[in-house]
């Protein structure tokens, strides 16, 4: 027996509803945020992908929660993250980032990888030539 309109209707407003937390946990990263592996030295010193870097006055590091985190309790941990440059090429936001996060393929790692990939902020997802 085919079910009703109004089942129907039901069941896609109660899916929506189940899957409303996933789609918030989503979190949208900046075009120019690139990926890399990050440890705290000595705040606000860090190294990107081996190379000594300094966080930004100010800069936010975020969780896998979103919840800011204060750098002092990741010194000396590697942390796969997403990270946007200040003009004066600090780092001033910084994600740690999640498990389906990291996941997605290709991410630039360089800025020379950016430029010369298209960034979907929508799909939140990069794509090569």
């Amino acid at each position: 027996m085919p079910a009703s309109a109004s089942t129907r209707r039901l069941c896609l407003a109660t899916l929506l509803l189940l899957a409303l937390p996933l789609i918030a946990q989503a979190r949208p990263f900046p075009a120019d945020a690139l990926r890399g592996d990050l440890v705290v030295t000595a705040p606000p010193e860090v190294r990107i992908n081996g190379q000594p870097q300094r966080l930004a006055p100010g800069t936010r590091i975020r969780d896998a929660e979103n919840r800011q985190v204060l750098s002092g309790t990741l010194v000396g941990q590697k942390r796969l993250v997403h990270y946007p440059r200040s003009a004066d090429g600090l780092l001033r936001e910084v994600w740690l980032l999640t498990p389906a996060e990291a996941a997605v393929q290709p991410w630039p790692r360089t800025p020379a990888e950016a430029a010369a990939w298209r960034f979907d902020p929508l799909a939140q997802r990069w794509i090569k030539p």
